[in-house]
């Protein structure tokens, strides 16, 4: 399967790129992609996401396409520029890159684009699988504008699958901004801990963007999260055993509030979020519980 991606040069983008057979790479910035995963891409290609599309070359005999280009929306305050920042790197970068899809001469069999389970908003004790409607909040619209964007891409005759992701632990991202409170002793749940916490390990992850491309079943919404999503709490404690430290200290929803505005509600935002297709399509976890998931993960940074 010749692949194209975007975001490659991203906490994820590497673990795909060494599923697939010397994939073309699209960066905003060549020169440092290929000092960073040079070695993984077959050719790496220059494109900015919010000037316009991708040169039509780059997709020539390009089968499948896994797009993961967007801005953090999580490690800074959201401003009105960051929201805008957030919104338009997912929206018009992805507007921008189906606009390369019809430009080229043969289009890709399949476009996997990543989305987010911000799709669901904060929803309690509710089961969301992907027939689940979408919250009313900035996530939920950034998500749902997102995916039509992507979806647009169907009336090219090109089968596309939103992939619906969840907290993904790795070495870096969100699990290693929890790390420096719980190696102080300083660890705990957010809140009462009830909120149920969507996870998904890394390399579970770029294994689902692969199993949608085969398989010509999966198209539209896909949610990328480990089948056991845990509370809060229970991840904290789980974290902390891995860590061998305490993990009993709360932080308060106002304390949070206050350091990171309206991303807080993110944080404290409960997303009991089930991936019903992958399952259905024969999917399976290396890494189905969050245990086996931080040990596999932190086992050396613990010894």
């Amino acid at each position: 399967m010749k692949a194209l991606v975007t975001g490659g040069t991203g906490m994820v983008g590497p673990r795909l790129l060494r599923l697939l057979d010397k994939p073309t790479v699209l960066s905003r910035n060549p020169d440092r992609a290929r000092q960073s995963i040079g070695h993984l891409a077959g050719r790496i290609v220059g494109w900015d996401p919010m000037q316009g599309p991708p040169p039509a070359e780059a997709f020539d005999g390009v089968e499948a396409v896994f797009h993961l280009a967007g801005e953090s929306v999580a490690g800074s305050r959201w401003t009105a520029a960051q929201k805008a920042r957030i919104r338009d790197s997912r929206v018009t970068g992805t507007r921008h890159l189906v606009q390369g899809i019809r430009q080229a001469a043969s289009k890709p069999g399949v476009l996997v684009s990543a989305s987010a389970v911000g799709y669901y908003g904060d929803r309690g004790e509710e089961e969301l699988t992907e027939s689940s409607p979408p919250a009313r909040d900035f996530l939920a619209d950034v998500c749902v504008a997102w995916e039509k964007e992507a979806l647009a891409a169907e009336e090219l005759g090109v089968r596309v699958v939103t992939e619906r992701t969840g907290i993904v632990l790795g070495h870096g991202g969100a699990l290693a901004k929890m790390l420096t409170p719980f190696k102080l002793g300083a660890g705990g749940p957010l809140g009462n801990g009830r909120q149920w916490m969507p996870w998904v390990h890394v390399g579970d992850l770029v294994r689902l963007y692969v199993h949608a491309a085969e398989h010509a079943s999966i198209r539209g919404p896909m949610n990328a999260v480990a089948p056991n999503p845990v509370r809060n709490s229970e991840f904290t404690k789980a974290l902390g055993r891995q860590l061998r430290r305490p993990a009993f200290m709360p932080a308060p929803y106002i304390g949070l509030r206050i350091v990171f505005g309206e991303f807080a509600q993110v944080l404290f935002a409960s997303q009991r979020v089930i991936p019903k297709v992958a399952i259905d399509s024969g999917f399976t976890f290396e890494y189905p519980e969050i245990a086996g998931a931080l040990k596999e993960i932190l086992a050396p940074a613990a010894a």
